[in-house]
């Protein structure tokens, strides 16, 4: 069974040598050029999206535009991408120990933004990895990070697929 990361978690990928991605700093963020006429009424946010390379030898990496999907709300609706304001990762030669992100900037209901989940399918040197989903929200600390006990966040989605993750883990691998 295939389960989703927590935003602010590593996911590495077999058929590539060394390379890892992660989705993380969801937040809160007006747009660097501008609020888009589109997202009016919506409440603008914040991803970062870094490929990281552990592996011998540079991979070209590509992370643009239709290649990340945000959704949010229960109902996974599509969030407004705000593709004028985005920094992609167009072609870039990640070499040995380096990264790169990408910025994005998206827009949803502000009653909805509890629940983001992030898919993303990076291309490597002209080959497709497998696509891969993170779930997170507005508000909600990257993996990892543990709410006060007995906060109202103690039940929230990214907890219980935190827990989720732990509980499946080998021993060591947290």
């Amino acid at each position: 069974m295939y389960e989703p990361n927590v935003v602010g978690d590593w996911q590495e990928y077999d058929e590539h040598e060394g390379l890892r991605v992660r989705v993380h700093r969801l937040e809160p963020a007006e747009p660097p050029r501008g609020r888009d006429d589109a997202a009016e009424g919506l409440t603008y946010f914040r991803v970062r999206v870094t490929v990281e390379n552990r592996g011998p030898r540079h991979l070209g990496v590509h992370l643009e535009d239709g290649q990340v999907d945000v959704r949010t709300g229960p109902d996974g609706e599509s969030a407004f991408l705000d593709w004028r304001n985005c920094q992609f990762i167009e072609g870039f030669d990640v070499y040995p120990l380096r990264r790169a992100t990408a910025v994005l900037y998206a827009a949803g209901p502000e009653a909805s933004l509890s629940q983001v989940d992030v898919q993303v399918q990076v291309r490597v040197d002209e080959e497709w990895a497998d696509r891969r989903v993170w779930t997170g929200g507005l508000g909600l600390p990257d993996g990892g990070a543990e709410p006060p006990a007995g906060s109202a966040r103690d039940d929230g989605l990214v907890c219980q697929v935190s827990a989720f993750l732990r509980e499946q883990a080998e021993e060591g691998t947290v």
